[in-house]
């Protein structure tokens, strides 16, 4: 039972809509040890990651759900965000 590395794409679970897509897909929210909230466009920034699908929709339920509190473990000011 051997399984080829070359045909698997890493999967990340979008915090919104909570299906797993292509990382490639998504984008990821940082926060740095600092306490700042940036987008990350090069997925290797140093911080708490969160993936979230590039579109409004899945921003919005995130919010309106808690999904960015329960993944950053903290309170997150959505205003940032939504500008």
């Amino acid at each position: 039972m051997t399984t080829t590395l070359k045909n698997k794409t890493p999967q990340r679970k979008c915090i919104g809509c909570n299906e797993s897509k292509p990382k490639k897909e998504l984008i990821r929210i940082v926060r740095t040890p600092e306490g700042e909230m940036l987008l990350d466009s090069t997925g290797r920034a140093n911080g708490r990651g969160a993936y979230i699908c590039n579109n409004i929709d899945c921003l919005q339920k995130a919010i309106k759900t808690k999904g960015l509190n329960r993944a950053f473990k903290m309170n997150v000011d959505t205003d940032v965000l939504l500008k």
